[in-house]
């Protein structure tokens, strides 16, 4: 048997039942599942996926709202440009493909925020076709059990697509539910500091386990630092016009953070990136609500 033949008997034993899996999920619904795993655990995400796909069951309902709404449900899960992005392209197939995902690479490709990740990742998991998803977890695990190197390197290239494409079968559905299968190993076997060797469906076969080589010492990324970042004066000031019912005046997001130069730069980083929309000099909205709070022409 091949890695991907191993791979696909243990995922069919052990796999996670996830909601984004289930066989009626549309293609939107495992695009939004896609974008919102982005740097975010299962945990959090999967509430925040049911409740998005009831408020939002296609393309055309986000669409129909403005971005300001998405930004508003997207909440605390963090990276709130990923929910002005699935706004834009939810937008853009209303606009190019009659409201639905397209199953066309290329087309994927071409939305607003759809990477070389995500596009092949709905590609695959929504339409069943033959495509290398890599991310974190697949690199890891191709990087350990084809490589024998404890590690893959910070970021996804070519000789990794290439790498992965190898390992899958030719048969497009088997080949599909061997690359959710390997993403799944790494995510809760092959992990990065605490490896389950012995339940591992690649024991035997791996080429890192075979050298007996241990974990270099610490973690292999440097974690990333959020108190005190403009991460977090961005959090809080999110959270004030989120929750807020017209403008926000400037006053009130004075009192979220002392730092002025610090909360002044957090603020014109969430202008600049088309979260936020001045009203005038000292008034404040989300995306899209400027034009629910001017006045109506007489």
């Amino acid at each position: 048997m091949t890695l991907a033949d191993d791979a696909i008997v243990w995922f069919d034993r052990n796999a996670r039942d996830l909601p984004w899996r289930q066989p009626d999920t549309s293609a939107w619904g495992v695009l939004v599942s896609e974008v919102m795993l982005q740097q975010t655990p299962v945990v959090r995400v999967e509430p925040a996926w049911r409740s998005w796909m009831t408020r939002w069951p296609t393309p055309a309902a986000l669409a129909a709202d403005p971005p300001s709404e998405a930004i508003r449900m997207w909440g605390r899960l963090g990276y709130p440009r990923r929910a002005m992005r699935l706004h834009a392209c939810a937008v853009a197939m209303v606009e190019r493909h009659g409201g639905a995902v397209p199953d066309d690479l290329d087309q994927l490709l071409a939305l607003p925020g759809v990477g070389t990740y995500t596009g092949r990742a709905v590609a695959t998991f929504a339409y069943g076709q033959r495509h290398p998803v890599v991310d974190t977890n697949v690199r890891r695990v191709v990087s350990r059990a084809v490589e024998g190197k404890p590690d893959a390197g910070p970021a996804t290239t070519a000789a990794d697509l290439v790498a992965m494409e190898e390992l899958l079968p030719e048969d497009e559905k088997r080949a599909a539910r061997a690359s959710i299968a390997f993403m799944e190993l790494g995510a809760i076997v092959c992990t990065a500091r605490a490896p389950r060797c012995p339940i591992c469906p690649f024991e035997t076969a791996c080429a890192w386990h075979a050298t007996g080589e241990k974990l270099p010492e610490g973690p292999s990324r440097k974690p990333q630092r959020y108190a005190g970042t403009d991460r977090q004066v961005r959090g809080l000031l999110l959270e004030v016009l989120r929750h807020a019912s017209g403008p926000v005046p400037r006053q009130r997001l004075d009192v979220v953070w002392t730092d002025e130069v610090q909360r002044a730069r957090a603020l014109a980083g969430l202008i600049e990136d088309g979260l936020v929309e001045p009203l005038g000099a000292d008034d404040f909205v989300l995306a899209g609500d400027a034009r629910q709070t001017a006045p109506q022409d007489l």
